[in-house]
């Protein structure tokens, strides 16, 4: 058996697989965000651990963790968890979606040479700024960093006693040379780093350690058990769902949106906002598009009416073309294609007659507009994708599916029922790291239960609609 754990900003997630890679049991522990300030975002890595321990202990006692080989990591990206020479937490780990650093990040990213070797801007939620922001504003603290960990790679530390990191998540740091697959001594010093305040590095379906003892005797694991490099989320996510060679993508409703492209070559376009990473397997990296509010937007939206998100989406009926409200997504601002952490979500276009399914069409059309934003701006940066595989929570909505082929004028593809998410995907690098199989070998596609087409008949006025869009971005800054 393989054990996959994805720390996720809202929970930790444990997902138990067999040797055929079917699931047996997952279990969830949650975890709440702390924002003691204004664009903060924060979590105490103790809470990480103790999520760990409930979701992993849940499933010992309900399936049995006696027969475990091996164990996958999956996490949340670019946070900054910052630990002194004793290995001991210096403060809350600063989060990916935290935008204190926008300042820091901007004045990083001037530098020619930062995006030449990372291949990517420096985002405000990406790791290096944050640790700038510190040496600016908790210099005391910044001295006593000797060692900065991701957030899975904390959990890996507590795990097996190792600081080690893979290719996929140490991408998103702004440190690491993503085409040569090392972290780079120009981009570290540009941020007042050294290499020896890094983890090692190996691939994410390479052993980075073991379990401990006496974490294999808490869970009632017998023998000793591989840690894998694992992933971060979406590269995990890729690894569950067989996406992992050129041509294929997916897109991804989550919280934040993700339309992700594999690719055997690194492909980087920093002008275009998109994402050039590794990937979790050797020799492959992805680029993927981002934006921040995904199925967030459909929450916040349910959450003022106080409907459920499935209950403002299950009575749409069939495809309709665009409304005349629209609704810019960028409520927590955005990145791709705008790298815009000053942009606002905006509803336009209301009159007396604008009700519930308006809204909720309008907030759809949003998101999925903002998503084909990202498709143009993956193709710029040269990306090829024949169709998208649909996952994550708001690909529950047939209407949304539909409404995402059409606008994105691309086939979405639906797999059968089932987990394909980041911990599977973690469980997949698991059985890669104990077995040595080769990626081809493990990770499969899901088999599809349907297949979406876009209706041609409503491209055009589509179109017009993602012009009134695009448009009215400039007052969102207002």
């Amino acid at each position: 058996m393989y054990l996959g754990i994805d720390l996720g900003t809202s929970g930790v997630k444990a997902t138990l697989i067999d040797e055929a890679q079917r699931v047996l049991r997952s279990e969830t522990a949650r975890l709440a965000v702390q924002r003691p300030h204004p664009n903060w975002s924060e979590q105490d890595p103790a809470d990480w651990i103790a999520a760990t321990r409930k979701a992993v202990g849940a499933l010992a006692r309900s399936h049995g963790l006696k027969g475990v080989r091996g164990i996958g990591l999956s996490g949340q990206m670019h946070g900054a968890v910052t630990l002194d020479g004793a290995g001991q937490v210096i403060r809350p780990a600063i989060l990916w979606n935290d935008t204190r650093a926008h300042a820091e990040a901007a004045e990083l990213d001037a530098a020619p040479e930062i995006r030449r070797l990372s291949g990517n801007i420096v985002f405000p939620g990406f790791t290096a700024p944050k640790l700038v922001w510190m040496s600016r504003h908790e210099p005391d603290l910044f001295a006593r960093t000797k060692t900065v960990l991701l957030p899975k790679d904390y959990l890996r530390f507590w795990l097996t006693g190792e600081r080690v990191s893979e290719m996929s998540d140490a991408s998103g740091t702004s440190w690491l040379d993503v085409a040569a697959r090392d972290w780079s001594e120009p981009l570290l010093s540009a941020s007042g780093m050294s290499r020896s305040q890094m983890p090692a590095l190996v691939e994410g379906s390479e052993v980075s350690g073991h379990l401990r003892a006496e974490l294999a005797q808490e869970w009632g694991i017998e023998g000793s058990v591989v840690v894998a490099g694992g992933a971060g989320d979406n590269a995990a996510t890729a690894i569950g769902a067989g996406t992992v060679t050129e041509g294929q993508g997916f897109v991804s409703l989550g919280t934040s949106g993700v339309v992700f492209a594999a690719s055997d070559r690194f492909l980087p376009a920093p002008e275009t906002a998109v994402h050039a990473f590794c990937h979790a397997i050797p020799q492959t990296w992805h680029q993927m598009g981002v934006i921040l509010s995904a199925s967030a937007a459909l929450e916040w939206l349910a959450g003022v009416l106080r409907e459920k998100p499935a209950d403002l989406t299950s009575h749409l009926g069939a495809l309709r073309g665009p409304g005349t409200v629209l609704f810019l997504p960028y409520l927590a601002g955005e990145r791709t294609p705008h790298n815009d952490a000053a942009a606002k979500g905006l509803l336009a276009g209301l009159t007396p007659t604008t009700d519930r399914a308006a809204l909720t069409r309008a907030v759809l059309e949003g998101v999925t507009y903002a998503l084909a934003d990202n498709l143009t701006a993956l193709r710029l940066a040269g990306a090829r994708l024949d169709a998208l595989l649909a996952l994550g929570g708001g690909a529950r909505s047939d209407y949304w599916l539909k409404l995402i082929a059409t606008v994105l004028d691309l086939p979405v593809v639906v797999p059968v029922g089932g987990d394909y998410g980041a911990a599977f995907g973690a469980a997949r690098l698991a059985m890669m790291a104990d077995t040595g199989a080769k990626p081809k070998e493990i990770c499969l596609m899901p088999e599809i239960a349907s297949e979406i087409l876009p209706d041609r008949s409503m491209t055009q006025a589509f179109a017009d609609g993602r012009s009134r869009f695009r448009a009215l971005y400039p007052a969102s800054r207002g």
